[in-house]
């Protein structure tokens, strides 16, 4: 693979990543923001992209690169499509319905064992982001992972990363995956539902939702990986999440626009990294505050430190991912997955150059 034989580090002390809650306006499967920057005229290179959940802030830089008008900058029309979890943005893309897929790195070792070759080009965190949260009535008899045992557990979806990663925090703290129900439920105003109903006990979410669970005093956090620390704790390294993906025999015959796709992702990333959680918002569309701007910011602000300034990937990003997968995915666990072709760091480093 293209990869370097030296990842650019990345400093973890004191970077957030507050990903856990997927508030959504858009959790409806499908929905499509067509046209990149101001424009969206159809001129220019067509690139669909599906986002596992557009208004989740752990993947908002897709449409705030939109929004700042960095893709028509490199005389590309891209369209941005909206499913409500990063599952399914995989089988869009698998598919071939789309070109790329805004969702986590994980989804690239698990498509590795099924005989699919894909990578991730543009790295956009070093961090989950998620949060497991459980509801105030099961709080009392879920105070850890090790309380698992018997519970509905809600995940976005069914083989999605919050599904991987709710089972790996029950078998590394002594619950086997058969021990637990896990619910699909969503993100946004469907998890919330189902947490307030009693439909689970707790789940894992990015933010904005857990920022509005926190503010309607509906749950309280259980397992927080939005810092590095945090993913330090609960999954031993960083964690390499949110990304730009795609199949590796399109990003061959296609570098050039894979090119200037890095080129306004990783701008966007550096932008970014220089702005306010609330210059952010702004840039958003203004649905995605759901009516409270000031929450909604708060929620970037938490999720900010997850976010790569560059897109390259996490120096030992990549083994951690594949040690948490092992751990319960049997797929994994008794395949021999060749990491170097999970990503790749070629586009990125020449981005901006």
């Amino acid at each position: 693979m293209r990869k370097t034989a030296r990842y650019a580090s990345l400093a973890a002390a004191g970077l957030l990543a507050l990903t856990s809650l997927t508030a959504c306006a858009n959790d409806a499967a499908g929905t499509a923001s067509s046209g990149s920057g101001s424009k969206g005229d159809g001129k220019g290179e067509k690139v669909k992209i599906m986002v596992g959940g557009l208004d989740k802030v752990i993947y908002l830089p897709a449409m705030l690169t939109q929004r700042l008008g960095y893709f028509d900058s490199e005389g590309l029309d891209v369209e941005l499509l909206s499913e409500p979890a990063g599952v399914q943005a995989e089988t869009a893309l698998v598919s071939g319905q789309v070109q790329g897929a805004v969702g986590f790195y994980d989804h690239t070792l698990d498509l590795q064992t099924k005989g699919k070759a894909v990578e991730s080009v543009v790295q956009f965190s070093h961090a989950p982001g998620e949060v497991e949260i459980v509801s105030n009535k099961a709080a009392g008899d879920v105070t850890s992972p090790k309380d698992f045992k018997g519970k509905k557990l809600g995940v976005t979806g069914l083989g999605s990363s919050t599904d991987f990663l709710t089972k790996y925090l029950a078998v590394k703290n002594g619950v086997q995956v058969s021990e637990f129900t896990p619910v699909a439920v969503g993100a946004g105003p469907t998890f919330i539902a189902a947490l307030e109903k009693g439909a689970i006990d707790a789940g894992m979410t990015t933010d904005p939702t857990v920022a509005t669970i926190l503010a309607k005093k509906s749950g309280k956090v259980l397992v927080d990986m939005r810092t590095p620390e945090g993913s330090q704790q609960a999954l031993g390294g960083p964690y390499p999440s949110s990304s730009l993906y795609m199949q590796t025999d399109w990003v061959n015959g296609h570098k050039a626009t894979v090119q200037k796709l890095a080129n306004a992702f990783v701008k966007t990333l550096q932008w970014m990294s220089t702005h306010s959680a609330t210059e952010i918002a702004d840039k958003m569309p203004a649905d995605y505050s759901q009516g409270d701007k000031t929450l909604y910011a708060d929620a970037i602000k938490s999720t900010l430190p997850m976010f790569t300034k560059d897109g390259v990937m996490p120096e030992n990003g990549p083994q951690t991912v594949e040690a948490v997968l092992k751990a319960f995915n049997p797929n994994i666990k008794n395949a021999k997955v060749d990491l170097s072709k999970t990503y790749t760091t070629e586009f990125v480093e020449k981005a901006g150059k």
